[in-house]
C-alpha cells in the first residue's frame, strides 16, 4: 500500500515515530554583504528524496513494509534554514514505482490492481510540502481526487531529514479501496483468531538531503 511523500510519498509510498524536532543551528557570525547571505542559503540536493510506508494487516497489526522508487520533485527552492528551503516543495510519485521486496512477486501487482486500481486518477501521487509555526510541519497529499494534510515529525542527522506522519485512509474517500485489497488477499490478511483485516492507516517517511549551496 500507500506513501507520500511523499510522500508519498511513498505515497509512496511508509507505525509513525513521534520525535522531538530538534533546532537548527545557526552561524553566530553576522552577515555584512549580499553575497554572504546567499552563500548560507540551503537547498535540496538533487535526487535525494526517498518515500517508504508501512500498512498493517490481521487484527494483530503485523506491519507489511514498502516503498517507491521514484520521486519527482516538480518545484523546489531555496531558504535561509533548511526546513525554509523545503516549505513549498512540490512532489509527485509515480504509483507504478512501489516496490514491497516480496520474494513471491505477487504482491504489488495485487497492491496495484486492488488497491490503487479501484481509485480515482492514481497514475501519480502529489503533495506539497508545508512549513508551519515553529518550525511544524506537514504535508499536503493528493490520492484518489482528493485531498488532505499529513501532519509530520522530524528527526536530523548531518545534512538528512526524515519526516514522518500517520495517513489514514478514511481522509482520501479510500475505504472501499481498503475492503477491495482485504478481500484480494484474505486468507494472508487472517491472523490466529480467524479474522481478515487490512488496517486504514498507513505509517509513512520521506527522507531527503538538505545542504548550503
Amino acid at each position: 500500500m500507500k506513501k507520500l511523500g511523499i510522500l508519498c510519498l511513498g505515497t509512496v509510498l511508509l507505525t509513525a515515530a513521534c520525535t522531538t524536532s530538534p533546532k537548527e543551528s545557526s552561524s553566530a557570525q553576522e552577515e555584512t554583504t549580499e553575497v554572504a547571505s546567499t552563500d548560507n542559503s540551503y537547498a535540496i540536493v538533487a535526487g535525494s528524496a526517498k518515500a517508504n510506508f508501512t500498512a498493517y494487516k490481521t487484527t494483530d497489526k503485523l506491519p507489511v513494509g514498502g516503498t517507491f522508487k521514484t520521486i519527482n520533485i516538480t518545484k523546489s527552492g531555496e531558504g535561509e534554514t533548511a526546513l525554509k528551503a523545503l516549505d513549498g516543495t512540490e512532489f509527485s510519485i509515480p504509483v507504478s514505482s512501489l516496490f514491497t521486496n516480496d520474494a513471491t512477486g505477487t504482491r504489488d501487482p495485487k497492491i496495484l490492481e486492488f488497491f490503487f486500481g479501484v481509485m480515482t486518477d492514481t497514475e501519480n501521487i502529489t503533495g506539497t510540502f508545508k512549513l508551519g509555526e515553529n518550525d511544524s510541519s506537514s504535508i499536503e497529499v493528493k490520492l484518489n481526487g482528493v485531498t488532505a494534510s499529513i501532519p509530520l515529525t522530524y528527526e536530523v542527522s548531518g545534512d538528512e531529514y526524515t519526516f514522518k506522519g500517520v495517513m489514514e485512509l478514511e481522509n482520501w474517500s479510500a475505504l472501499d479501496a481498503v475492503a477491495s485489497i482485504n478481500k484480494a488477499c484474505e486468507a494472508l490478511h487472517t491472523g490466529s483468531d480467524g479474522v481478515s483485516k487490512t488496517w486504514s492507516e498507513v505509517a509513512v517517511e520521506a527522507i531527503v538531503t538538505v545542504s548550503k549551496k
